[in-house]
């Protein structure tokens, strides 16, 4: 009988836990929608029978993840797609009773347009808007980039250094004037550039994605300890921004190099707080837990861990906080951030 493929229901059924925990109120402000990706699909009943599994999770923020684009019409109204696609679950969501809500959405736009062609960029923001019905929160046009994209498995190549592009600076800013968070995912090499991109656009509200993504596979392989040293020098130097905020997850995704989406079998929330602990902790020391928020990036980090596991390992990683920081950690920070 062959093993269960990882990442498969089958394959997390190998490894279930008890919940902890199970009242405490939770936003989850990171997660997909798709069809065909890694994984298969991952559409409203498939998120539900995730967040139904026993943690108490209220509310969740789709973040953009480029699915459901419009195939004809003007280039730079085609994310537009996603967000039609995404608004409509997110009103079926808030009609169904004890279910999770998909109470913010995060959509994609081309912010290098404020310099060419704002004019381009406003309509697109306008048309999220009111596609979003009440829900747009912000954008996130990704700088992730790296020279050896093909030894990723998840690989975008932004633009070289689009975070020191004025074009970019300047659509950060009428963000900020709209009242709009920028998120971001990059890679570890980058965590500078971001850095700059902080200090030099303060008005705007800056959400880090998945620990600026220290990577463990390639060409970055067998270099942790070497890529963990600089990321805190890097972390620390980014909490002295008081614009930005981070997102504690996204560490169990393939390219960070754990090894779990190849395993015969998932981990369990002790060996994740084992090895994973070192960059949460000091995450919060940095930053304090009222700019921290716990995200599942499901389903991309499903492709190692179950749901409940997950949380339940950000449960235990965060059992010597006060109730206050608890709060702030798994609920409070995320609904300040995106006013959910």
């Amino acid at each position: 009988m062959s093993r269960p493929q990882p990442g498969t229901q089958a394959w997390l059924d190998q490894h279930v836990e008890e919940i902890l925990e199970p009242d405490r109120p939770i936003i989850d402000p990171h997660h997909h929608l798709w069809k065909k990706r890694p994984g298969g699909d991952y559409l409203l009943e498939n998120l539900w029978a995730d967040t139904d599994s026993g943690h108490n999770i209220v509310k969740t923020l789709f973040m953009e993840c480029r699915a459901f684009y419009l195939r004809e019409g003007p280039e730079h109204l085609r994310p537009t797609g996603e967000t039609l696609y995404v608004s409509e679950q997110a009103r079926l969501s808030s009609e169904a009773e004890g279910k999770a809500e998909i109470a913010g959405i995060i959509a994609f736009a081309d912010l290098t347009l404020a310099e060419t062609a704002p004019e381009l960029l406003e309509e697109v923001l306008a048309r999220h808007e009111e596609i979003c019905n009440g829900r747009f929160r912000g954008i996130r046009h990704a700088g992730a980039r790296d020279k050896h994209p093909e030894q990723l498995s998840i690989a975008l190549q932004a633009p070289p250094y689009l975070y020191g592009k004025e074009s970019f600076r300047q659509g950060l800013r009428l963000l900020a004037s709209k009242g709009l968070t920028y998120d971001t995912w990059h890679y570890h090499h980058q965590n500078q550039d971001f850095i700059e991109l902080a200090q030099a656009v303060p008005e705007c509200t800056l959400v880090l994605d998945h620990f600026g993504t220290p990577l463990g596979v390639g060409l970055y392989r067998g270099c942790r300890d070497e890529i963990f040293r600089q990321w805190q020098q890097d972390m620390k130097a980014l909490s002295r921004c008081e614009n930005v905020y981070v997102k504690l997850g996204g560490l169990a995704m393939p390219d960070n190099g754990f090894g779990w989406d190849q395993a015969d079998k998932p981990p369990g929330s002790d060996e994740i707080v084992a090895t994973q602990e070192q960059y949460y902790r000091h995450m919060i020391d940095c930053f304090g837990s009222q700019r921290c928020m716990f995200e599942s990036n499901f389903p991309v980090d499903r492709l190692s861990v179950s749901y409940g596991v997950l949380w339940n390992a950000f449960k235990k990683m965060a059992a010597h906080y006060s109730e206050t920081e608890k709060q702030a950690l798994f609920y409070g920070t995320a609904a300040k951030v995106y006013r959910v």
